[in-house]
Formats: structure tokens, C-alpha cells, sequence
């Protein structure tokens, strides 16, 4: 409750004036026409998708689709504690925060934002682990459970990342539970396709009324958390909520203006202030090799400086196989792990996107262009090459493919998937006067589309002969890598020979 003295002050008396005009009829009709035609929509498919959870769980999958709720689960509770969790908008923080009004009650509308966001989140996560599971008996009982259990899952993560921004202490904690998640991801994908698929296939005949108490204990667990969580927020110090502030104003705007790349130098940002980095002398192999190797050299100390990332990237590489076993074949990972090899070859491209935010100093390098992109090609190949060979490596030990050197595809598309990234990191912000498509479901702006495909098409034409090989899973997996190689090398040598056209021009 917000204290008389506080609903009193001018500034909530101002915050009211300007939060807009008071809804009309129209505008309960309309909201309650759009809910009535959504309800409309997408009660056939949600039936319908309710009516198949009702089966028996597959124990060849059980340990697969357990694993990537684990890591969805993983990935929301880092991505609360990335964004603060707890915000106001940039305005109203730079002011609000430090005023005397109450804490709490200054953050209450966000509090509330948060919650919801919980309640969806854990809802999704519930009704994933009810589909890996299935419900054989008693489908309302289950799904009532499944709910309640994601739910309270969803807001005792949220609320533990409230309380992580209030306090070191807590936020260690937190970081332990991400962990933790992660490495029961890992535990329950290995333990699923052996001597723990018994256990897993007992778990998921267990009687609904075990689902029902457990969802009871977690729901009381959360209920206690939330109410920690909701005290915390007074004592939340002033400078992390204008950092959270900050950051989510920046991916406001960056999302705002269509320009997801705005948010990779938001994180390199947030990481690189305040730290002090040791002068140490470049390797004489560098030196020798010409100012070309000494730029790219500085995309080889920026991931060394980075080990962690580096660890996460490379235990992500086993998500192609939990794809693979968890929907069946090997078609579906083949683009779970062309995204993740392109992913790998992006992370080390900052250079390149320096130099096509600001041509000016990469002309006064004075480097030739055409050196400059090979020497920077190196770093981002081997990246992808390490990544998919670990992936593919991966998949044939998953069963998805069938014997032979099938990890060789990974190198010899490397050098495309490089040519795609650095063309990514090239790319010029989104063209919003690009004209606008009509189409039988809606308006399509061409020119996020066309952002988007500059730099994966590069990649995904490079890559044919591998995706091929995935899709189709020959006996004799030679020629195809021998396909990939050629293609992967012709098409990083035209794109380094069609950046020194435009730098010429």
C-alpha cells in the first residue's frame, strides 16, 4: 500500500496528470473486441493442443525436452538479471529514484509489470514441460499442476532477481541458480539417453495428485520469495536501478529504431566500463605479419579477455543434438546449428562493425581493404569451424546421423559462415522508406526484411552443400564435404574482392 503522505505529494499528483487521457467506451470496446476475435483465433489451436497432451511421454525423448525447458528456464532468469530486473523509464528515473518520495511505492507500477511478465513466462515453461511429459490420466488435474508449478516457478525467479539487484549477496545466489539450471540441462540430456531414462519415464507416469503437492510447496516457495522481494525494493540502491533504467532505455530505442546491433555495443559497454586492462606487447608474429594482423590481433585479445563467454558459447554447441532428439531427425538442427555457427563467427567481428560505423578512421588506418577482411576472417572462421565440428561431433553421437567424418562439414563452411558475418557486422541500419508489402496477412515492411537477410544469405548460400548433406544424411558424406569446401572458399574470396570494390568506389 502506498502511504497517504506519498499519494498526496505533487509528484504523484503530476505523474497522474501526465500519464494520459482516461480510457473511453471506445477504448474498452475495442480492447474487448481484439481479446473477443484473439479468444476466436486461437481457441481451435489451443484445444487442439491441449486435446494431444493427453498421451503417454516418450522415454526416448523425455530427457531431450526436459533439458530444454531446463535451459529456457536458465535463460529467462538470466535475461531478468541482464535487464535489472526492476526499471523506470530513463525520464522518471533520472528524478524519481532520488527524490524522497518512497521507494516502493515509486516502483510499483514496475513491480507489477514484473509480475505479469513472471506469470507468462513460468505459464509457457509449464505447459513445455507438460508436453515433454504428457498426461496419460486426469489431463486437467495435470495441466492444472503443470501451471501452478511454472508459474510459481516464473515469479520465484523473478522475485529472486529482484532481490539480486538489492543485494550482492543474493545476486551470487542467483548467479549459482543459472548455473545450476545449466547444469541440470547438461545432467538430464546425457542422463536421458542412458541408465536415466528409466527414472525420467517413472517421473512421467507418476500420479497427478505428486504433480499437485509439489506445485502446492512451489507456489508457497514463491508466494514467500515474492513478498521478500516486494520489502527489497526500499532498500534497492539508487545507482543499480538508473544503470537497469539506462540499459532498457537504450534497448527501447534500439528496438524502437529497428537496430538490434545497438545492443551488442549496449553489452560491451556495460562490461568494459570501469575495468583496467594490462598493457601486455604484441606477439612478433603479429608484428611481422604486417598492420592488416595487427587490427584483427585486437579482435583476438577482446575474446581471450572473455573466457566465459567463450565456455558458454561452446556448452550451447550441444543444442543441436537436444533438438535433434527432442523433435526427431536431423532437418530441424540442421538450422539450429547453422544459426549457432553464425552466432560464433558474429562474436568476434567488432572491428569490422567499427569501421562501418565510422569510415572516416578506417580510412585514416590507412590499411589495404582487401588484407584488412582476410586477416579479419581468420578469428571468426576458426570460431564457427570449432563450434559446428563440436555441434556435429554432437549430433552423431545423438544417433541423428549416420557414420563417417561428418564433423569435416563444420571447417569447410567456415570461411562462408565468416563471409556472413562480416557482412553482418557491415550492414547499414534498417531502410524504413523502403516500400511496404500487402500480403493476405498484413503489411510487410521490406526493409527489416531485407536488414535481416544482409549476412545470413551469404552464409545459407555457402552452406548448401552442408545443409544438403544434413537433410538428406547420404552414406558417404565425402563428396559433400568436399562440395562445402570449394563453396565455402568462393564465396569468402568473392566477398573479399567485392569489399575492396566498394571501399574503392
Amino acid at each position: 500500500m502506498i502511504p497517504a503522505t506519498a499519494r498526496t505529494h505533487p509528484a504523484f499528483a503530476y505523474l497522474r496528470a501526465h500519464r494520459g487521457r482516461p480510457a473511453t467506451w471506445s477504448d474498452r470496446y475495442t480492447s474487448v473486441f481484439g481479446l473477443l476475435v484473439a479468444a476466436a483465433v486461437l481457441g481451435r489451436p489451443v484445444a487442439e493442443a491441449l486435446a494431444g497432451l493427453a498421451r503417454h511421454a516418450d522415454p526416448a525423448r523425455l530427457g531431450a525436452g526436459l533439458a530444454l525447458v531446463a535451459a529456457a528456464y536458465a535463460g529467462f532468469l538470466a535475461l531478468a538479471r541482464a535487464f535489472g530486473p526492476v526499471m523506470l523509464p530513463a525520464a522518471d528515473a533520472a528524478w524519481l529514484v532520488t527524490s524522497p518520495l518512497p521507494r516502493r511505492a515509486v516502483l510499483s507500477r514496475t513491480a507489477l509489470l514484473l509480475l505479469s511478465a513472471a506469470v507468462l513466462a513460468g505459464a509457457a515453461l509449464g505447459l513445455a514441460a507438460l508436453s515433454v511429459f504428457g498426461a496419460p490420466g486426469e489431463l486437467g488435474v495435470r495441466l492444472a499442476a503443470a501451471l501452478a508449478l511454472g508459474v510459481a516457478a516464473g515469479v520465484g525467479g523473478m522475485a529472486t532477481a529482484v532481490l539480486g539487484q538489492q543485494s550482492p549477496a543474493a545476486d551470487t545466489r542467483l548467479q549459482f541458480l543459472i548455473a545450476g539450471m545449466f547444469s541440470v540441462a547438461v545432467l538430464t540430456a546425457v542422463s536421458g539417453s542412458g541408465p536415466g531414462r528409466r527414472i525420467l519415464a517413472a517421473v512421467a507416469e507418476a500420479p497427478a495428485s505428486l504433480g499437485a503437492a509439489v506445485a502446492g510447496v512451489a507456489s508457497v516457495v514463491a508466494a514467500f520469495l515474492a513478498r521478500r522481494a516486494w520489502a527489497a525494493l526500499d532498500r534497492i540502491p539508487a545507482r543499480r536501478i538508473l544503470a537497469s533504467s539506462t540499459r532498457t532505455a537504450r534497448v527501447t530505442s534500439a528496438a524502437t529504431m529497428l537496430d538490434p546491433g545497438m545492443l551488442t555495443w549496449v553489452a560491451e559497454d556495460v562490461h568494459w566500463r570501469g575495468r583496467a586492462l594490462r598493457s601486455r606487447p604484441w606477439p612478433r608474429l603479429v608484428s611481422r605479419l604486417g598492420p592488416a594482423a595487427a587490427l584483427a590481433w585486437q579482435e583476438w585479445l577482446r575474446v581471450g579477455r572473455r573466457p566465459g563467454r567463450l565456455a558458454a558459447l561452446f556448452g550451447v554447441a550441444a543444442l543441436p543434438a537436444l533438438c535433434a532428439d527432442a523433435v526427431g531427425g536431423s532437418a530441424p538442427a540442421a538450422g539450429v546449428l547453422l544459426c549457432g555457427a553464425l552466432t560464433a563467427a558474429a562474436m568476434c567481428t567488432g572491428g569490422a562493425r567499427r569501421d562501418g560505423g565510422d569510415p572516416a578512421l578506417a580510412r585514416m588506418l590507412a590499411v589495404d581493404g582487401r588484407a584488412a577482411t582476410a586477416a579479419r576472417a581468420v578469428l571468426p572462421a576458426l570460431l564457427a569451424a570449432a563450434w559446428s565440428a563440436l555441434a556435429l561431433a554432437g549430433l552423431q553421437a545423438a544417433g541423428a546421423l549416420p557414420a563417417g567424418a561428418w564433423w569435416a562439414l563444420g571447417p569447410a563452411a567456415a570461411p562462408a559462415l565468416a563471409a556472413g558475418a562480416l557482412r553482418m557486422a557491415r550492414r547499414r541500419p534498417v531502410d524504413h522508406s523502403m516500400p511496404v508489402i500487402d500480403t493476405p496477412g498484413g503489411a510487410v515492411p521490406t526493409g527489416p526484411l531485407v536488414w535481416a537477410a544482409t549476412g545470413p544469405d551469404v552464409a545459407l548460400l555457402g552452406s548448401l552443400p552442408a545443409l544438403a548433406a544434413l537433410v538428406t544424411r547420404p552414406a558417404d558424406v565425402v563428396p559433400y564435404v568436399a562440395a562445402q569446401a570449394v563453396a565455402g572458399a568462393a564465396v569468402l574470396a568473392a566477398f573479399v574482392l567485392r569489399s575492396v570494390r566498394r571501399a574503392r568506389g
